[in-house]
């Protein structure tokens, strides 16, 4: 008669150990996205790219084997997410930066140089570990090996590259069994033939599930946390009008662009089959 009693305790420690477990884990990432320590023209997108809510749909914990594709573009060395996930993975995890190529053109080599800079320079970023994605695609890791691979704003990029099912085979590739390929990108109308997609910067959610099946992944769950309804995908410049690029021919149409944000975005998380 006294195991009963004795039971219901344990069992009462053993949910508040968990709960008190998820809680530390939720409040890590949170403080990592909320630190001083990052670009505050970064956390200014916030409201935009939805950092938290976005990891989350992923289902990412601190001590992961992650790997970034391409986490360097446009004007700045680093990856906006990298700021996020280095600090985030460094104690228990860890982060592969499957970076550019530097012989594809000198453009990516001073991308990759400045970011293998970066590296030595800041103490968050110290304990990363640099990968390569060519164009075309080679190995991204040992087979089997990642736990997560993500992917923000780039298959329009590998579209245009005539890679993008080939950067899926790889990351396939490089995922343990059970693995998860998280994918934000810009959201194309179904309709959009792959010309417009290259043109626009938008890519159809059609394409990216049917390319990422195709290698063998299986689509978990879609999330509309990077939706933009007000982004209408006609624009003159494609993706490139909108924040943060605000690529105009005519600058009274600034705010115009402003007021819409930042593309409308696809968030998707698939996963490598355990067989």
């Amino acid at each position: 008669m006294y195991y009963k009693p004795l039971f219901n305790n344990l069992f009462k420690i053993v949910l508040l150990v968990v709960f008190f477990s998820n809680s530390v884990h939720s409040q890590s990432l949170e403080k990592v996205i909320e630190s001083n320590s990052r670009t505050s023209e970064y956390k200014l997108r916030d409201k935009h790219r939805h950092p938290l809510d976005t990891l989350s749909f992923f289902n990412i914990t601190n001590s992961m084997t992650v790997i970034e594709l391409q986490p360097s573009g446009g004007n700045s060395p680093a990856g906006w997410y990298t700021e996020i996930l280095a600090p985030y993975l460094k104690n228990k995890g860890l982060l592969i930066a499957a970076h550019f190529n530097p012989k594809e053109s000198d453009w990516r080599a001073k991308m990759r140089n400045d970011f293998e800079l970066l590296i030595k320079e800041k103490q968050a970023y110290s304990s990363i570990k640099m990968s390569m994605l060519s164009m075309p695609p080679s190995k991204l890791a040992k087979d089997n090996t990642a736990d997560m691979i993500l992917t923000f704003r780039n298959l329009h990029n590998w579209l245009k590259s005539n890679a993008l099912k080939e950067v899926f085979k790889v990351s396939y590739q490089a995922l343990k069994p059970g693995g998860i390929f998280g994918v934000v990108e810009h959201r194309a109308p179904d309709s959009y033939s792959i010309e417009e997609m290259i043109k626009t910067g938008y890519v159809s959610e059609i394409l990216a599930i049917s390319y990422a099946q195709e290698v063998g992944f299986v689509l978990e769950e879609k999330s509309e946390v990077n939706s933009n309804v007000s982004d209408t995908k006609d624009h003159i410049n494609g993706v490139w009008n909108l924040p943060p690029t605000l690529k105009l021919y005519d600058e009274r149409e600034r705010q115009k662009y402003i007021a819409i944000g930042e593309s409308d975005r696809m968030t998707l998380r698939f996963v490598k089959p355990i067989k």
